[in-house]
């Protein structure tokens, strides 16, 4: 039977949910932004190539991206519990899911910046532009679309990986489908999580497209 308190658990479910996941996202490029930076930058064909870096960032990259998210989630609750004090709930959650972004987004930032035309580099560096200056005010510039459009992608993987955190008590509505949808045969609750979180991935892919459209109309109205 659907009562007041199934209903708010939804709704506390639903905030929980949306914490995890932007608070996730805004810490991971807070870290992947500058790693994927760097691994375009100190790349073979980069700014300033330098294998060592390189080699260094891609295996750290590799590593972490390489390792399921639950696992993962398991293998850092000591580490968890070090930082916020406990494994469990959505605080907790988002230490193992802001580590699993960081590669995650870093590799989307690197590939965004490798699709900037050479050609615009070259004629910064003509222009005495220092290599600071063309990563903030040419690469970056330049890859905000393809920036955005990986921003995207991230938010809806990390909203993914937050309902997974559900299977070890990670909160939100993923912990609400487990509990009630798998160990107590409530159907309907599971029904209800599972749309709302589609309806969540909705919001955030409708944002992303939005928000596409608008940088990409001043290029457009030129033609």
């Amino acid at each position: 039977m659907w009562t007041k308190e199934i209903t708010d658990m939804i709704v506390s479910g639903v905030w929980a949910t949306l914490y995890m996941t932007l608070a996730s996202t805004i810490l991971g490029y807070i870290f992947g932004l500058p790693m994927g930076v760097l691994l375009a930058i100190t790349d073979k064909e980069g700014l300033t190539p330098n294998a060592i870096v390189y080699k260094i960032l891609d295996v750290i990259a590799n590593i972490v991206r390489s390792i399921p998210f639950l696992i993962l989630l398991i293998l850092l609750i000591p580490f968890t519990k070090l930082i916020v004090g406990q494994s469990y709930g959505s605080t907790a959650t988002v230490v193992p899911l802001v580590i699993a972004a960081i590669p995650f987004i870093a590799r989307m930032v690197e590939s965004s910046i490798k699709e900037v035309d050479p050609g615009v580099i070259e004629a910064a560096r003509s222009m005495g532009a220092s290599n600071m200056q063309i990563v903030m005010k040419v690469l970056l510039v330049e890859a905000r679309t393809s920036l955005l459009t990986g921003a995207t992608i991230a938010i809806g993987t990390i909203l993914g990986y937050s309902a997974m955190a559900g299977c070890v008590g990670g909160g939100g509505l993923g912990d609400i489908a487990i509990r009630y949808g798998y160990y107590r045969y409530q159907t309907s609750i599971m029904i209800v999580t599972v749309v709302l979180l589609v309806v969540l991935v909705q919001i955030f892919q409708s944002i992303g497209t939005v928000s596409y459209t608008h940088l990409t109309l001043p290029t457009n109205s030129l033609v």
